[in-house]
């Protein structure tokens, strides 16, 4: 089990650059694929970002490559989320999760635990 904590997030103007981190509990972080996904109002959950247990191999959306990069620090039990070039749909709520298996899934299904969410804003 590992309970998932977000933080970073706020409200930016267009163009500017956020960094979310996710802050894991429990002494196995290193066993979990690591994921960012978000919703806006009205619309269903999307994958952002996922990262690989060792930090090799990550996925994003296309809708955010370039312009994302997920990183993790297994020592500090962390993932981050470094947003650059924020665009206006962009604003959601973001969270951050974990799942047990080793692929790096885009499919939020897949995912076991779940952060509460930190919320992102972009003006324009």
């Amino acid at each position: 089990q590992v309970q998932l904590v977000e933080s970073g997030g706020g409200l930016v103007q267009a163009g500017e650059s956020l960094r979310l981190s996710c802050a894991a509990s429990g002494r196995t972080f290193g066993s979990y694929v690591m994921g960012w996904f978000r919703q806006a109002p009205g619309y269903e959950r999307e994958f952002v970002a996922a990262i690989s247990r060792s930090g090799r191999t990550t996925n994003y959306a296309d809708s955010v490559k370039g312009r994302f990069t997920i990183s993790r620090d297994n020592a500090k039990n962390t993932v981050y989320l470094q947003m650059n070039s924020l665009k206006p749909e962009d604003t959601a709520v973001y969270y951050c999760a974990a799942r047990t298996g080793p692929l790096v899934s885009i499919d939020y299904r897949s995912y076991d635990y779940w952060g509460q969410g930190t919320q992102v804003t972009v003006s324009s």
